[in-house]
């Protein structure tokens, strides 16, 4: 573990700080994922660290390892000794040599913003990534490593992944922006599996302790859900951070008859990103509904954007 009193590490730990105490004023963007459209922001380009809103990435990068490898998720994993020091939320009370699914997994740490939960996918899945290269290894370096190659792919510049699970910790503090969140937010979301994952208010899950099965209850801290056709997405808090809340507003499509016959279909759906807030709920309830006025302003001027540049969301679609 890195000394931060030794002499050479002191002035950058301290500057780090000082850059995280002028983050006094929350930082948000609003952009209507399927054209990019950027409706609202401010401070969006700030790095800052952003709590559990960490753990879409590494759900995200345990769904395209699972496709890619063509593994089940209801396959179990073993709990981690790494867990027992690790802190934080561990709302199933998980133990090291504890078995749980990989789904029941990504449950937890979606809707409960279980550590534990994205600790132990991020150990079984860098594992498994190790031996598939031939390679040995912390795993969970390795799948932090995957973390921030999949940010590179969204174009998240202003993104570093310290953990799978978002905590402030001494061995590596983590960072992004709310343009950076909302790209990876934009990218999830296209995921049904994800999508699914964190539109859940509750779910029963279970995972084995010795001989014993334990079941469990999981409650969403999303509290938004249903409100304002809020369908997603996940909430961070720690001192640093503060209050953090990305979320998703999902219209029906609009739909269209074309000149020659054809019916065009035009999903809308609002990616909101809130970092640093003082009321995370409210702030984005309102953001929200001021994001779905501006964009209906938008397409009835005919969503003209006069600096693409600037004013429009490009988010990639991954082959991986």
């Amino acid at each position: 573990m890195p000394n931060f009193l030794s002499a050479g590490l002191i002035p950058a730990f301290l500057l780090f700080l000082g850059t995280m105490s002028s983050f006094s004023k929350e930082s948000y963007l609003v952009v209507e994922a399927n054209s990019g459209r950027i409706l609202l922001a401010a401070g969006a380009m700030d790095k800052r660290p952003v709590a559990s809103l960490t753990k879409v990435a590494t759900a995200m990068v345990t769904l395209d390892w699972a496709k890619a490898t063509s593994t089940d998720l209801g396959a179990e994993m073993v709990v981690p000794p790494s867990v027992a020091s690790l802190g934080g939320s561990n709302p199933m009370g998980l133990f090291p040599g504890d078995r749980i699914s990989l789904r029941n997994a990504l449950y937890s740490a979606l809707m409960g913003s279980d550590n534990s939960a994205a600790q132990s996918l991020a150990h079984h899945v860098g594992y498994n990534i190790l031996v598939a290269r031939g390679q040995t290894g912390d795993p969970v370096k390795a799948f932090v490593a995957e973390m921030n190659t999949l940010a590179g792919e969204l174009a998240m510049r202003r993104t570093r992944f310290a953990n799978p699970h978002g905590l402030y910790v001494s061995r590596g503090r983590g960072y992004s922006t709310a343009t950076d969140m909302a790209r990876l937010c934009i990218y999830a979301m296209r995921d049904p599996g994800f999508a699914f994952f964190v539109k859940q208010k509750s779910r029963d899950l279970s995972f084995r302790h010795g001989e014993t099965t334990k079941a469990f209850k999981v409650q969403n801290t999303n509290r938004l859900l249903g409100q304002e056709n809020i369908n997603g997405i996940k909430t961070g808090l720690t001192r640093l951070a503060g209050q953090c809340l990305a979320t998703s507003s999902e219209l029906r499509p609009v739909v269209e008859k074309l000149p020659d016959g054809a019916t065009r279909l035009t999903p809308r759906l609002l990616i909101c990103v809130v970092l640093g807030s003082q009321d995370r709920f409210g702030r984005t309830l309102g953001l929200v509904k001021q994001g779905w006025a501006l964009y209906d302003q938008w397409v009835e001027a005919g969503a003209v954007m006069s600096s693409p540049g600037r004013e429009r969301l490009v988010v990639p679609n991954l082959r991986r």
